[in-house]
């Protein structure tokens, strides 16, 4: 399933956006822009539409329960 994230600046209005293939990914994404000061304005999926983190840290929780096991 493939996510947007949509953020900005603090201080800017202008809203730029960032693509995932995974729920993994777009987490990753979501906790770098966080950490360098970036507001998360959306988080979307064809699939769920707009979700928020929380939503987006369960999806992931599923993700890897769903993917199959290395041995």
């Amino acid at each position: 399933m493939s996510y947007t994230i949509g953020f900005a600046t603090k201080n800017n209005r202008e809203i730029s956006a960032a693509e995932a293939p995974t729920a993994h990914r777009a987490l990753a994404i979501v906790e770098e822009l966080q950490n360098s000061g970036q507001e998360i304005k959306f988080i979307r999926s064809p699939q769920e539409g707009e979700i928020g983190i929380e939503m987006l840290r369960v999806l992931t929780i599923e993700e890897a329960e769903e993917m199959p096991k290395r041995a």
